[in-house]
């Protein structure tokens, strides 16, 4: 299938608009109870393209596009979209927020370990990770929309909604920021405990000591040991700094699934911590999970996004905290890139399924979680065509293993990937009622996104080819699994389309995955931006286009001295002025897109050959 995000990503806000704006309002629906984890998600399907993508603006009624109005047709037309809007983000901030603060509860997307039990109310309104990251980049967009939409409005009554609302806004990006910076953890373990032996055979190998994978450990991560210890700006645990000074020690970093046990508060000033309220209690234990390191590590960049500095959406002390967070952002994406690539042979990412330490848990969803902040890392770091090739290999195997590109056999254990999905326990969460955990069954879009994102890093035509086929045979997996009909017909997530000997159980999210539709919102926006940069510049055609360009140059020159001049208005002419502007676009696109040079050069040599022989044979019959 390919991928064309404009198209797709109208189709997805028609179904959202008919979904949510079905009877004319908007409709949160009653299925599970509370989430701000879903009712973010939702939100998010409409605003992150919106935010994103110049062509799906919403702020101003002026520039919105035909098609764009079309999909949203149920919502109203485009004056009065913004409006709506406005309502619907107002309303999303009251129903989370309590009476002292916001609140980020995972609700319905917790679930018991043991299904004959029930979790508390206290543990169903615990905030995770994944609601602080999404509120981050949730409120950008709200306050970017606010900004602009402001001065399109003059009716009070609205103005004065935006201001409210404005506030409100701003008081849980306040929150949320403070919420992942009491979340990351550093988790020093000793050599000889059960966690330091895991990660240790994972980084040897079976092809190194003991002694030998902890003396490479130590000259990998010398540095970022230091940046670690010696940064106040991070705020750990004393007992903590002093472990990890200590180089026999190992360590991982990240984020936790909620706040920490212990973690400390975060210091304010006065009037922004009146907004924010009082900071709660952590339960989770400082171990880092990989995918709630995922998920921070890919809302954290919208605070420092170009949109972000140009608008100035945050305060003084807002951008304080957005340090700190980079920081953290920075430092732990370079730890598993590093453990990702470490050794000198085969990556310990290259041995599928990946293991994680403590709970010694494996799938090929950890694999793919690692592989996500490796590309982070990739990204920022603008890769090799060595890593960048080898990384492609290994989303290559993990569609092939997720039964993506390859065929199912009887009772494929791997379409538990997709439903019910891998199932992480929650450490911590007992303190407050049965034993926790949470489901992960995105596996297809977060693949299908990082696929996307790596394509548009690759400079390699080979590796970009691969990299496209993969992203659209992943798409046309996922947009098989839309719901055909019922309620939420055109969203996610109808696994059994797709995998029809899938468990008919129940899915956590109920019959409609919110995070499967903003994961794949997420895919086409990265393909825009993937369509919306220059295409590769191959040296090899470059080389041609400008061979060609120089003789198409030279045979113009010599065609226009060899014939009478022609009439301006003649069919001669006119063909002559062609040629003319069909070399100067040549010239143009040479360096950017030498293949399109290669093309108009191609065409102009064939018009005067063409012209050339008309002479001749004029000149023939004159003889």
């Amino acid at each position: 299938m390919q991928i064309k995000p404009r198209q797709n990503l109208l189709d997805v806000w028609q179904a959202v608009a008919r979904h949510s704006f079905g009877s004319g309002r908007w409709e949160w629906g009653e299925w599970g109870g509370r989430s701000s984890v879903a009712d973010a998600e939702r939100l998010l399907c409409l605003l992150y393209p919106a935010t994103e993508i110049t062509a799906f603006r919403l702020d101003d009624p002026d520039t919105t596009q035909r098609d764009v109005e079309r999909a949203l047709r149920s919502v109203g037309d485009s004056s009065e979209i913004p409006g709506h809007l406005v309502g619907v983000l107002a309303d999303f901030m009251t129903k989370h927020r309590g009476e002292e603060r916001p609140t980020f509860a995972g609700g319905h997307y917790f679930s018991p370990q043991d299904p004959e039990r029930e979790l508390t109310e206290e543990q169903r309104d615990l905030g995770v990770v994944d609601s602080f990251s999404m509120s981050v980049t949730l409120c950008l967009a709200t306050l970017g929309f606010l900004k602009v939409y402001r001065g399109k409005t003059q009716r009070t009554s609205t103005l004065a909604q935006i201001d409210r609302l404005q506030e409100a806004t701003s008081a849980r990006l306040t929150a949320a920021m403070v919420s992942l910076l009491r979340s990351f953890t550093v988790n020093v373990v000793d050599v000889t405990s059960d966690q330091g032996q895991a990660l240790t055979r994972m980084l040897g190998q079976g092809q190194l000591s003991e002694r030998q994978t902890l003396q490479r450990f130590q000259e990998r991560f010398r540095q970022l040991r230091a940046v670690i210890s010696e940064s106040l700006i991070l705020g750990l645990d004393s007992d903590v700094t002093d472990e990890l000074r200590n180089e026999n020690r190992l360590f991982e970093c990240g984020w936790a699934w909620s706040l920490v046990a212990g973690a400390p508060e975060v210091e304010l000033e006065a009037e922004t911590a009146q907004g924010v309220g009082k900071q709660p209690e952590g339960v989770a234990h400082p171990t880092p999970y990989l995918y709630f390191t995922v998920v921070a590590l890919d809302g954290i960049p919208d605070l420092f996004s170009e949109r972000t500095l140009v608008l100035g959406l945050l305060t003084p002390e807002q951008q304080k905290l957005a340090d700190a967070l980079r920081l953290r952002w920075e430092i732990t994406q370079q730890y598993w890139s590093a453990i990702a690539r470490f050794g000198d042979t085969t990556w310990p990412l290259e041995q599928i399924p990946w293991r994680t330490t403590l709970q010694q848990l494996e799938s090929e969803y950890f694999s793919l979680s690692v592989a996500s902040i490796l590309v982070h890392d990739l990204v920022r770091r603008r890769a090799t065509d060595d890593d960048l090739t080898r990384t492609v290999g290994v989303m290559e195997r993990l569609a092939e293993r997720g039964r993506i590109t390859s065929g199912m056999t009887r009772e494929d254990r791997a379409i538990g990937l997709h439903h019910p999905g891998v199932t992480l326990p929650l450490l911590g969460g007992e303190t407050l009622g049965p034993p926790m955990t949470w489901t992960m069954a995105d596996f297809s879009a977060q693949l299908l996104k990082r696929t996307v994102q790596l394509c548009a890093l690759s400079r390699n035509i080979a590796s970009q080819d691969r990299l496209l086929r993969l992203a659209e045979d992943i798409l046309d997996h996922l947009w098989k699994r839309r719901k055909s009909d019922g309620e939420g017909a055109g969203l996610w997530d109808d696994v059994h389309a797709v995998y029809p000997g899938a468990d008919t159980g129940p899915s956590r999210q109920g019959p409609l995955s919110w995070s499967m539709t903003e994961r794949v919102t997420e895919c086409m926006v990265a393909a825009h931006a993937l369509y919306d940069q220059p295409p590769i510049r191959s040296a090899e055609l470059s080389l041609l286009a400008r061979s060609l360009l120089s003789e198409a140059a030279h045979l113009l020159g010599k065609e226009q001295m060899e014939q009478p001049a022609p009439a301006p208005k003649s069919p001669q002419g006119e063909e002559i002025k062609g040629i003319e502007a069909d070399l100067r676009r040549a010239r143009l696109l040479v360096d950017a897109q030498p293949g399109s040079a290669y093309a108009l050069a191609l065409g102009v040599l064939t018009r005067l050959d063409v012209l050339a022989r008309a002479r001749g044979a004029s000149a023939y019959r004159g003889v």
